[in-house]
């Protein structure tokens, strides 16, 4: 698979080409562990996963990089504000220690029930201290710091690239303007490397320090860890597009600064979930958690289901309508794939083992190449979710075939196709059959059949539940 994908250092689509012939190196920033991850939050996390899966689809073996930030973030990326952890153990009456150790565990139970892969690796910021702490003093010894008022500063004017990523005018940035003034910055644009009581006095989680006991700045925990974890270079860097005029941009100027190298070779980003009240945000009180869309009934992949449907790159507005129709889809995808599996004869493992691909007729090899040229041009997921439904919804595409490619394409959707599989295989074949029976008269508008089909079901001990996304069943 020959991969293509937008790089915004470039603002343009390219080929991608990794360092070495068969490892991606992937650093992805994570979350910062105060409260819970919000959906637009996530909408970034699946956006990762669907590339990890991509990446790995071509054959990569993926080293995957995920921060927890579980020590000071300021409210405002340019070292302004409150700290988040602060913040959230105020709210809580829990020390901010404790407030990590909670929300880190709530984030991962986020991440899995949308099916994302877990990363290889998942450094916390707090064990990473003293890899900060080499990295200030390598900047400082090539002459990139200055203090003033206790902390440690970068200076932007010594690093004739700053601001490439985020495409900033120079000029402006050292005439610096309209950013609150910190007095202690020789330029508004300058960030902290380290802070010390001197600025914040009650901050709760501080180190010794050459510099005098404090904490690091944000914009440094990313460089450091990504450096242990992966190498002083690295093939792709992933974030929310709020990420790109000053936290990417800080963490190239010291990371280049420290290596004298180009850091980071492509630059992918994920636009901005958004509300009817505008863009997501925990400071905008119109924050919706996974667990919001779980008590209005929703299944977390109708989430992901949801997400896949835009590409990551364009800006998608959440309606509970639109979720709703994806959740439909989800389950009319389903039905499909179940369909399809009644008609082979075949059990779950035959469809699922051996190459997908070698088994196939030319109909459907075509609809799984057609899929993966969609994935392979910068993750066009919507795209490929059409050809899967349009591929379904060919009556001559065998329907072996048909299964095959939905569950192969699954690899990389993340749906779980085949764990519905397994469920309809729970039953004894004759009641699995009399339940697509029914589903297929109530789509033909035939009551009576399904009422006489449900009441048969009922004798056998299996209760049907009827909603506007389909049928479940349960054992009574």
């Amino acid at each position: 698979m020959d991969l293509h994908l937008h790089n915004t250092l470039t603002r343009s689509i390219e080929r991608f080409v990794p360092i070495e012939e068969d490892e991606v190196r992937l650093y992805c920033c994570g979350p910062t562990v105060y409260n819970y991850a919000h959906i637009g939050n996530l909408r970034t996390y699946v956006f990762e996963d669907l590339l990890r899966r991509v990446l790995e689809r071509a054959g990569y073996r993926v080293n995957h990089v995920m921060n927890i930030t579980d020590v000071g973030h300021l409210t405002d990326d340019s070292d302004d504000g409150e700290d988040k952890m602060i913040i959230g153990a105020r709210e809580r009456g829990m020390s901010v220690w404790e407030i990590a150790e909670f929300f880190t565990d709530a984030f991962f139970r986020d991440f899995d029930l949308l099916n994302n892969t877990r990363p290889t690796v998942a450094p916390r910021a707090t064990g990473h201290i003293q890899e900060m702490q080499d990295l200030i003093t390598t900047l400082e010894a090539k002459g990139y710091t200055y203090q003033a008022g206790g902390n440690v500063y970068f200076e932007i004017g010594k690093f004739s690239e700053y601001g490439r990523l985020a495409l900033l005018d120079r000029q402006q940035l050292m005439a610096g303007a309209r950013i609150e003034v910190d007095e202690g910055k020789r330029n508004p644009h300058d960030f902290v490397l380290w802070f010390t009581n001197s600025k914040f006095e009650h901050q709760a989680m501080q180190w010794d320090s050459p510099w005098g006991r404090g904490y690091p700045g944000w914009h440094l925990e990313c460089s450091a860890m990504s450096m242990k974890h992966l190498g002083d270079r690295i093939d792709i860097h992933c974030g929310g597009v709020d990420h790109v005029n000053v936290h990417h941009t800080n963490e190239i100027a010291q990371s280049e600064g420290a290596t004298g190298k180009k850091w980071v070779n492509y630059w992918l980003h994920a636009e901005f979930l958004i509300m009817p009240s505008g863009r997501m945000g925990k400071s905008k009180g119109n924050m919706v958690t996974l667990s919001t869309l779980v008590d209005e009934g929703y299944d977390p992949l109708d989430y992901r289901y949801f997400l896949l449907g835009a590409h990551y790159r364009t800006q998608l507005s959440f309606a509970w309508d639109a979720l709703a129709a994806a959740r439909a889809a989800r389950k009319s995808l389903i039905r499909q794939l179940q369909d399809a599996h009644a008609r082979t004869g075949l059990s779950v493992d035959d469809l699922v083992g051996g190459s997908a691909r070698d088994q196939l007729g030319a109909t459907a090899r075509g609809a799984l190449d057609a899929i993966d040229d969609a994935f392979a041009h910068d993750l066009n997921a919507p795209k490929a979710l059409g050809l899967l439904r349009a591929m379904l919804n060919d009556g001559t595409v065998d329907p072996a075939d048909a299964a095959r490619v939905a569950l192969d394409a699954d690899r990389v959707f993340g749906l779980r196709l085949v764990d519905e599989l397994r469920r309809d295989d729970e039953l004894p074949d004759d009641l699995a059959s009399l339940i697509r029976e029914r589903e297929r008269a109530r789509r033909d508008r035939d009551y009576a059949s399904a009422d006489r089909i449900r009441d048969r079901l009922q004798a056998a001990g299996v209760r049907i539940e009827d909603g506007p996304d389909g049928t479940v069943w349960k054992r009574e």
